[in-house]
């Protein structure tokens, strides 16, 4: 363990939130009183350091935390007028900041400068929230610890509740940790290690008591099964045909990303007697539902119905769900409420099948779906233990629409131009694909990597973490071109634009290009951007989101030359099937465009085969003069890049051409053969 310790601090933290039943995604506090030197009057002071708003324990770096002086902390509370003034109270901590450095203070702050102890912990274990949420929690708690452990009733976290705790903890000189009702737990020592040590007991023994409950049950926790769980191979299948519908019912407001997941846990608790009743009462830590919404939407449709057929119903408990949400919405705001947030579901619940959710990242989708997992365990325990009893819609509201939440909103990193929407580009491991790929990610975008080199697409895409999928794909196939959508839906939600750039080459004359070349050029190049597109087509049709589809040609596609009849002919043929496509999904709000490169040496597998020998050998040029032998016969005499290529596809679906279809972009330096006309 470092001996620093603010470093200790660090190192605690991590290890607390690298287990998500701890403590889950940017939630909880762990903090350190510590010296420290006032800068302005370089008096001694001491400085309580603790985890900036947003930052999240499992990854937290020392630059992440937020230094106070504790005494001015403390000395806020002569100026505390009551919990209707917490807003004002949390402003002021700004005034309390050492050195100007770090992030925003959290709301909790106060809770650990009160504490007159050096470590504080303040998690979220789904233990423990199972006591806090559980009727006659106060009565569980000192069951199984005694007086080792207080009680504190729901309050919105804030100076009022620190000043409850200090006093509690004044008056209880052997008290080592207190459970917030509804909330989670802090507790508390004199170092580090002890604090962590102590925190991990506490949790282990709410587990233990929630563990010799269950195992002297004779019924289910949450009752008998009313919906059998479907295969694994077949939920999945009904995922994906499922999640595109879902996802466009869940972006009525606002393009949304999705992920899927069949947890046993998941399925054992939506398809049990009692998952109507719990998912009624909502979630109870604010941390949970502040990610997932109060609720979720637990469809009635039954788990091996096709979803098309019964997309009408699905609809109206979508319609429901914004009904009731906006219901819940008018029902407790005021003059000084923000506006009604997306009263679409974020988490959705398909009885035999799953749990699918919704926000503007796949992330954020992910973390939504580990914060109603968390929910899940703490329904179960609490219901172990006694019965669970949600937070009060009310104070839940209070806590959705609190200015200090709106604040945590407004410090998010703006979206970008690509942010929410899905791509998939085919031959991506190639020097364009991956060009594009890399692209459209930094802008933003979820890329569905696809190429038949099963390596190139893991290795590119391990560059991306979660904002990137790779998928082995010949398109030539067309079940597997059919996977590839069903992956990228479970995956990401579906898909928003299609790059179809895969693609092959030969140079040869007429005499001498055989048959099963020529076949060969046109299946990858026409007949592999047809079933692509044709795929893209059917899939946003369901999605009812509109898309774009780019098809990278080539200046072969316009300008005649030797050596070149099967490839120019395939390259001619994907233009006009690109113009075609253009005049017919245009209705369905579907753009498709063209960039025509030429030359494109840099990273090309093309170029790095025969073609690049014979293109050479037909100019007579050496292999390595290839590159300026093109670049000197264009208008600009500069050579195409890879980046080249994928900057006009971005200017496509950037956002600044959304009225424009059926365009092709030259991107070849410049040749007047290939000028449209």
């Amino acid at each position: 363990m470092p001996a620093d310790p603010v470093d200790q601090l660090v190192y605690r933290s991590n290890l607390l939130g690298r287990d998500r039943s701890t403590t889950n995604y940017g939630g909880g506090n762990t903090s350190v009183k510590a010296p420290g030197v006032d800068p302005v009057t370089l008096n001694p002071i001491e400085v309580l350091w603790i985890k900036g708003s947003g930052s999240d324990l499992a990854t937290l770096q020392r630059s992440e935390l937020v230094p106070l002086n504790n005494d001015l902390v403390l000395g806020l509370e002569r100026g505390y007028r009551g919990v209707s003034h917490e807003d004002h109270q949390a402003r002021l901590l700004a005034c309390c900041v050492a050195n100007g450095a770090g992030g925003a203070p959290s709301i909790d702050t106060p809770l650990h400068a009160l504490i007159p102890y050096a470590h504080v912990d303040h998690v979220h274990p789904d233990a423990l929230i199972a006591f806090a949420t559980a009727v006659e929690g106060r009565r569980l708690v000192e069951e199984v610890y005694g007086n080792e452990v207080g009680w504190l009733d729901w309050q919105r976290p804030g100076y009022g509740l620190a000043i409850k705790l200090r006093d509690l903890v004044k008056s209880r000189p052997g008290l080592r940790a207190v459970v917030l009702g509804g909330h989670g737990l802090v507790a508390w020592a004199n170092t580090s290690k002890e604090c962590y040590d102590l925190t991990l007991t506490l949790i282990d023994r709410a587990m233990a008591a929630i563990d010799e409950r269950s195992a002297g049950r004779s019924s289910p926790i949450f009752g008998n099964r009313t919906v059998v769980d479907l295969a694994p191979t077949e939920r999945r299948r009904q995922a994906a045909l499922a999640m595109p519908l879902f996802r466009q019912f869940a972006s009525s407001q606002q393009r949304m990303i999705g992920t899927y997941r069949d947890d046993d846990a998941i399925l054992d608790f939506i398809g049990s007697h009692e998952a109507p009743r719990l998912v009624q009462q909502g979630t109870s830590c604010p941390d949970h539902f502040l990610r997932t919404k109060q609720r979720p939407l637990l469809l009635s449709v039954p788990p091996d119905v096709d979803p098309m057929a019964v997309s009408e119903d699905i609809a109206a408990e979508f319609d429901a769900y914004r009904e009731d949400y906006a219901r819940y919405y008018h029902a407790s705001c005021d003059g000084n409420s923000s506006a009604m947030r997306s009263p679409n579901p974020v988490v959705i619940l398909w009885p035999g099948i799953g749990m699918f959710t919704m926000a503007r990242s796949s992330p954020e989708a992910r973390i939504a779906g580990e914060f109603y997992l968390n929910a899940v365990n703490v329904m179960r325990g609490a219901e172990t233990l006694s019965a669970y009893q949600g937070l009060d819609e009310g104070e839940a509201f209070g806590i959705e629409y609190w200015a200090l939440e709106e604040a945590k909103l407004k410090r998010m990193l703006p979206e970008k131009s690509l942010s929410r929407r899905v791509a998939l580009v085919t031959g991506a491991a190639g020097g364009i694909g991956t060009a594009i790929v890399r692209r459209f990610v930094a802008e933003g975008a979820s890329v569905v990597i696809a190429d038949i080199d099963a390596d190139g697409v893991m290795a590119l895409a391990q560059e991306f973490g979660e904002q990137a999928v790779g998928i082995c794909l010949d398109v030539t196939d067309e079940a597997a071109v059919d996977a590839a959508f069903k992956r990228a839906s479970l995956a990401f939600g579906g898909v928003d634009l299609l790059v179809n750039n895969a693609g092959i080459s030969i140079s040869k004359s007429l005499v001498d290009t055989s048959a099963t070349e020529f076949d060969t050029l046109q299946a990858v190049i026409n007949r592999g951007s047809f079933l692509v597109s044709q795929a893209f087509v059917r899939h946003a049709i369901v999605q009812g989101l509109g898309g774009d589809i780019i098809y990278i040609v080539s200046k072969n596609a316009i300008v005649a030359g030797p050596n070149n009849i099967a490839y120019g002919t395939a390259k001619g043929a994907q233009l006009h099937q690109m113009r075609l496509l253009a005049a017919e999904v245009a209705e369905q709000n579907i753009r498709v465009n063209a960039v025509n490169p030429d030359a494109v040496i840099e990273g090309s597998k093309i170029f790095a085969g025969a073609w690049g020998d014979e293109r050479a050998a037909t100019y007579g040029v050496s292999r390595d003069r290839l590159g300026e032998f093109y670049a000197q016969r264009t208008l600009l005499k500069r050579e195409i890049l890879p980046q080249d290529v994928a900057a006009a596809c971005f200017v496509l679906v950037g956002g600044n051409l959304e009225k424009t279809t059926g365009m092709v972009i030259p991107v070849d330096g410049g040749v007047a053969s290939a000028f449209l006309r």
